[in-house]
This record gives structure tokens, sequence and C-alpha cells, in this order.
């Protein structure tokens, strides 16, 4: 059965077309910036649904043109936000062909993990995994199921707009920042038990992003960041750096996805700060994410 996976976060929406059982055929990343402004008005802007429906639009041609049988789109932190997400579902409809589903953040946490830990040998769980989003932050803990999840509302694009607004930011903000994001993980602390992991992995556009930069990479590649380790000092260092640039410093990194460009700070420093709190020496870094869970669960069906 070939099926197409479409995973619609606060930064980005993208597109992953697959047989099951077989090959990848198709991965697909657009930066729509979705959340924009949501965390203060609690709406999706106009503009931002329409960029948005520019791209699912364009996904739509490109799940027909290679026959795609099944679809399934899953939206997450910024639409489960928005008080006006009933003009977003009409605009999918109309875009994609299909209902989307604003799944709760322990569905998110849930899928993110199938996804991460697929081609992960359990002998290496308990796994905590940590998914970066624009909105939020999911940390879950298991070996082969969810034993304990949850979702909190610090990611990139949350972070940025909430604190890191001036270029760079000053140190107040980058102080209130951290302050928010580590409030955040002592409560989601409360309910998953890190400190039984045997392994950490990180996963989405933050955390690859400062693996690429960590590796001294000339340019973005998955396959070499792919279960890559990165320890927390240069995890550390990385956020630092990245939160001391301007934007137009941070734009000349040879890795450096443009539309990731105004929000890097803020996930380098969910991660930075994570790492920090939970006592990790290391994280494990995986290209294969939420995306994957949402392919991997139509084979269920």
């Amino acid at each position: 059965m070939r099926v197409a996976a479409v995973d619609c976060g606060t930064n980005s929406v993208r597109l992953l077309v697959r047989d099951l059982p077989g090959a990848e055929l198709h991965r697909e990343m657009r930066i729509v910036r979705l959340g924009e402004g949501v965390d203060r008005t609690g709406s999706l802007a106009p503009q931002a649904i329409e960029r948005t429906r520019e791209a699912l639009a364009s996904y739509r041609e490109t799940c027909d043109r290679l026959g795609v049988e099944r679809t399934r789109m899953v939206a997450t932190s910024a639409t489960r936000d928005a008080d006006n997400r009933a003009d977003f579902v009409a605009m999918v409809q109309g875009a994609l062909g299909v209902d989307p589903e604003v799944i709760t953040g322990d569905e998110e946490a849930a899928l993110s993990f199938r996804g991460a830990t697929v081609g992960l040998d359990p002998a290496d769980g308990p796994f905590l995994v940590m998914d970066i989003g624009g909105g939020s932050t999911e940390l879950v803990l298991g070996t082969t199921t969810v034993e304990a999840a949850r979702s909190v509302d610090v990611g990139c694009v949350r972070l940025t707009e909430r604190h890191l607004t001036a270029d760079p930011p000053t140190p107040a903000q980058v102080e209130a920042a951290t302050a928010d994001v580590d409030a955040a993980i002592f409560s989601a602390l409360e309910v998953v038990p890190a400190e039984r992991a045997r392994t950490a992995v990180g996963l989405a556009g933050s955390v690859t992003t400062v693996a690429a930069l960590a590796l001294g990479l000339e340019r973005y590649e998955p396959d070499r960041i792919h279960l890559s380790r990165i320890s927390r000092d240069r995890v550390h260092e990385i956020a630092t750096d990245l939160l001391s640039m301007t934007r137009e410093n941070r734009s000349r990194l040879p890795v450096m996805h443009p539309g990731r460009v105004d929000v890097i700070g803020g996930g380098a420093l969910v991660l930075d700060r994570a790492m920090a709190l939970l006592s990790l020496d290391e994280i494990v870094v995986s290209e294969s994410d939420i995306l994957d869970g949402i392919a991997m669960s139509l084979g269920d069906q």
C-alpha cells in the first residue's frame, strides 16, 4: 500500500510518501510558520493559513502523481491552541482532500516515539525521546511502547515570540526564556521518570540543525546527522553561540534552513536546558520522527 503522511506543526509542514511495506519514495519540508502569533492572539493568522494552503496543494499534486492510496494528516501544537481551527480544517479539506486530525499532546508524543525508535535496538532502552517542535516539546519514555509522556508548551517559535525578540536577544530575554523552559521541563518530570532512560534521543529540526553545526558540516546531510551523538557541552556551546548571533550571522551558517534562522536560538535553548536539567551526557540525534510514525500508523488500519 502506498501511503502519504503529512505533519503540520507550528513552524513547518512536511510530507512523506512511502510504500508499506517497502521503500521511502519522497520526503519534503516547507516552512510555513502556521503558528505565527498564535501564542499572543489565540488565532491562526490568515497569511499563515494561506502559506499552509499553498504547501498542501502542492503536496496533493505530488501524492496524485505518485499514486498514493491513503493519506493521513496530523496537526499539532499551533492548531490545538487556535480558536479558529474550524477555518483551518476547511482549508485542509479543500487543499489536500482529507480531514486533518488535530491530535492531543499525548497522541503527538506516541507518534513521535514510534517514529524515533523504529530503527533502534530495544536493548539500548528505555529511551527518552525529546521532540522539540515549534510550539511544544514532548518528553516520552519507553522501550517498545510508551510508558510515560508529557507535552509542554515550549518550542522554538513560541519561545522566540514570547521572549527572544531583539537581534540578538538581550541577556534579560535569554534569562526569561530559560526560566520558561526550566519550568516546563520540571513539570514534564512530574510525569516522566527520565532518570530511568538508558538512551536519550532528540528529534525535529532544531535538534538536527544543532547536530549539523556540532558535526561541522558544510551542508545539511541527513545521513551523517542520523544517529550521531552530540555531547551536552557541545550543545551548550552551540546554543550560547546562536543566542549571541545576529539574524544575519545565523543566516550565513551553511547548514541553516532559511525558515529556521529566526527561531533556531529558541530551539537550541530548549535542547540545552533539557540536557542540563536531565543530566544527560549526550544525545542520539534522529532524522526519523513523528512523520515516520504517522506513515507507520497507516499500516495498522
